[in-house]
């Protein structure tokens, strides 16, 4: 599917400023991916090409630790993506691809086909988060981490192959967790914190982010090269990428706007 050199982090700046708009005129028939995160519900779509076009997102919690728990708010948040998306695009979307954190089993998996099925959107691809990443990413020796609400997926590269991918729990939902406890707060008001005011907050749930940091070192095979590119929106924090970097003593690179590199990884998937 891609077949042009995309600058991500531009691609992902101007993605994030104008989600819900048009971002280009497109090449050739449209791809659509759907991304069901745990707390936001992200569509994308690429031209034949490979060049983003559309993105557009609603904040909707239907998804816990990779799992789908509210079956009918997905299908409702997915069918109002797609409708606003043929109005802006002038397309009717037909058909999606769809992503699920790698730990989760291949029972699990399947619910995610189903609400785009039920949205009325044929599923054309089901693949790991870490391999949709991967898709946009494109790294020839590195690591991909995806840090979700409820688990952290993690794929070892080696000459742009896949070479180990293992998933554990631990995410954003519990960094909230951990913050709303430390300011005796409810954990709704918590993830609003962390999103808008993280880096006043960073000292409360740097254990948290050790954690993670933690888990994605025991994810990486011994002697595996390159840099760790963090995803997923769960460390978006300022700040939080040095902590993963001073913990496992390993170059690590984050992506501003890091929540949208999966879903459009999912978009580009063939």
């Amino acid at each position: 599917m891609i077949s042009v050199a995309l600058d991500v982090d531009a691609v992902l700046a101007e993605a994030a400023a104008r989600t819900g708009e048009p971002l280009a005129d497109p090449t050739g028939p449209l791809s659509f991916g759907v991304d069901l995160g745990t707390a936001t519900v992200v569509i994308v779509a690429v031209d034949s090409f490979g060049v983003p076009v559309y993105v557009n997102a609603v904040r909707r919690e239907v998804v816990r630790d990779g799992i789908v728990v509210d079956f009918q708010g997905a299908v409702e948040a997915v069918r109002e993506l797609r409708d606003e998306a043929a109005a802006v695009l002038g397309v009717v979307p037909e058909s999606a691809a769809t992503a699920f954190p790698p730990g989760v089993s291949e029972a699990d998996s399947r619910a995610c086909r189903f609400v785009l099925e039920q949205a009325g959107l044929e599923c054309r691809a089901l693949i790991d988060e870490v391999t949709a990443a991967q898709t946009l990413l494109r790294l020839s020796d590195g690591v991909v981490a995806d840090i979700g609400g409820g688990s952290t997926g993690v794929g070892t590269y080696v000459a742009g192959e896949l070479v180990e991918l293992g998933d554990l729990p631990g995410g954003g939902h519990h960094l909230n967790l951990i913050l709303a406890g430390s300011l005796g707060i409810d954990i709704q008001v918590a993830e609003r914190l962390k999103r808008e005011e993280g880096a006043a907050h960073l000292p409360a749930i740097r254990p948290g982010i050790e954690r993670i940091a933690h888990n994605i070192g025991r994810l990486i095979p011994a002697g595996a090269d390159g840099p760790i590119h963090l995803v997923g929106g769960a460390l978006m924090t300022t700040g939080a990428g040095r902590i993963v970097e001073n913990y496992l003593g390993r170059t690590v690179v984050e992506h501003p706007h890091s929540m949208l590199v999966t879903p459009l990884g999912i978009a580009l998937s063939p």
